[in-house]
């Protein structure tokens, strides 16, 4: 009887719980253009609360009983506020209108000031408006890679092999994936100084990992046939000549590679230390990410080091003040920047007329950031924009609440190559096999990374010492979407190419 009453407690405990879970979805949008609005700040207490993503779309979870004075307050730069009771809410569009300026409001408390007294300002006050303290970040983290084969051509000139001919290279070729992309979601806490360089101390409640293993490239089939062609026709005692129209190098052949035994001694030893490096790997994966998501909340104008130098180096920049805007109750100007001569960005700088704080910023470049090309090899940075936003904080300094960025690059190499098997030992002429090819490739990269706080705590150096890390929580693979993944929790709202994406089986 005891046992049952237990059993009968548990559960109505665990029904409780789940039935005072909520998940609201819908998306935000703009009342006049009926345009998506992103970055609007979705909230139901200074705890709780998402971002809206760059589709407006966002999803809020909500872990208490829901009763008639719970309510959603929608706020985002330039619109009015907006609350909406949450007992009887079932919008899947969410509008907010404009919000209309009255200029003699802000300029009863705010002197008319020019531009050039602005920026003076923003820069006299950056150290006293942004708390970089010891904190406690409650955050979730998202890092996506793009990669597009745009061109991928192998043309076999010449052949003294025959097993190396055009359609063994094709097959290769049409093994290499055109697309792929590869998404990694962190939820956690990072403890630590908010400053640049700062040591870094991070617990991870849960990761997942969304890639395709089919296209972790592997040429296993294809080595053994590679292997059995230089058997079959290479010289043990020869060495390669490898060209590439003017450039050359020389590759001796090692002997060993002819023994079975030692050839097989080196796979076994190779397959031992690649187990070795995925252990590793997954131990290093705390150290590894706690690095990247400090460093990427510190990708800002708040460094003097920074590329993004519009601050720092103002001088470089044409500045327009624009109008004022309205965001979380309080007046900013809204100012435009640009290069001068040869800096790499523009953007909206977005700050507080009380305290000159830049509250938001919205950059991008004006010019490929680094760019090469010569002799058959080319690289181009053509890519990097983003949004970074800042919040006050209980100490009237501000705190990052969210920052994205996106970075593009492109790689190409069109150029011919020639590897030719000399052998000295052999009478008459040293050459033996030659194989000729021109390579043409291009290759486009973007990466795409996602932070936002939840919550950023102040805590004292103590309780950052006393605090252990426990790097017990690797990343769930996951080889399709799965929105069930996150259920339970507050995440920035995937875009549509995460949400699309799946593994297409062979037999599909």
């Amino acid at each position: 009887m005891k046992l049952t009453k237990v059993i009968f407690s548990f559960l109505c405990i665990v029904s409780t719980s789940l039935f005072s879970q909520r998940s609201i979805s819908a998306k935000i949008i703009d009342s006049t253009a009926r345009t998506p609005i992103p970055f609007a700040t979705i909230a139901i207490d200074d705890n709780t609360g998402v971002i809206s993503n760059d589709l407006g779309e966002f999803n809020i979870t909500i872990d208490k009983k829901i009763t008639a004075k719970d309510s959603l307050f929608i706020s985002c730069l330039g619109y009015e506020k907006k609350r909406i009771a949450i007992e009887n809410f079932t919008d899947s569009l969410i509008v907010l209108r404009t919000k209309a300026i009255d200029l003699s409001e802000v300029l009863i408390t705010n002197k008319n000031y020019t531009i050039k007294e602005i920026l003076e300002k923003i820069k006299a006050n950056l150290a006293d408006n942004y708390d970089l303290d010891y904190h406690k970040r409650k955050l979730f983290y998202r890092e996506s890679f793009y990669t597009n084969l745009i061109k991928g051509d192998v043309k076999v000139k010449k052949t003294t092999i025959p097993e190396f001919n055009q359609p063994f290279i094709d097959s290769v070729m049409q093994s290499i994936p055109k697309n792929t992309d590869d998404h990694t979601e962190i939820l956690g806490e990072l403890y630590g100084k908010i400053e640049a360089s700062s040591p870094q101390k991070m617990e991870i409640f849960k990761a997942s990992h969304l890639y395709d293993k089919k296209n972790e490239i592997t040429f296993e089939n294809y080595e053994k046939r590679f292997n059995d062609m230089i058997k079959k026709h290479v010289k043990r005692d020869s060495y390669f000549k490898i060209k590439s129209g003017w450039f050359g190098t020389k590759e001796e052949i090692d002997s060993s590679f002819f023994d079975e035994k030692q050839v097989e001694k080196e796979t076994a030893e190779f397959i031992e230390e690649k187990k070795e490096r995925e252990k590793k790997r997954k131990e290093n994966f705390l150290k590894y990410r706690k690095r990247n998501i400090h460093g990427f909340e510190n990708n800002t104008f708040l460094k003097e080091d920074t590329d993004l130098n519009f601050i720092e180096k103002s001088n470089r920049y044409e500045f327009t003040l624009l109008d004022f805007a309205y965001l979380n109750d309080e007046f900013v100007y809204t100012i435009t920047f640009k290069p001068k001569r040869k800096e790499d960005y523009k953007g909206t700088l977005y700050v507080n007329t009380d305290d000159f704080a830049i509250v938001r910023v919205d950059y991008e470049n004006v010019k490929p950031l680094r760019k090469f090309n010569l002799l058959g090899v080319s690289y181009r940075e053509y890519l990097k924009k983003g949004t970074i936003i800042y919040i006050k904080n209980d100490k009237d300094k501000y705190t990052l609440k969210y920052a994205d960025s996106e970075f593009g690059e492109r790689f190409g190499i069109d150029r011919p190559l020639k590897i030719i098997e000399k052998n000295k030992h052999v009478k008459g002429r040293r050459k033996q096999n030659e194989i000729a090819t021109n390579i043409h490739f291009i290759i486009n990269n973007t990466t795409k990374k996602e932070l936002i706080v939840f919550e950023s705590n102040p805590i004292s150096e103590n309780e950052y010492n006393s605090f252990t890390e426990t790097p017990n929580v690797t990343p769930t693979y996951l080889p399709k979407y799965d929105p069930e993944f996150w259920k339970g929790y507050n995440i920035i709202e995937p875009n549509q190419a995460i949400k699309d994406f799946k593994i297409i089986d062979a037999e599909d």
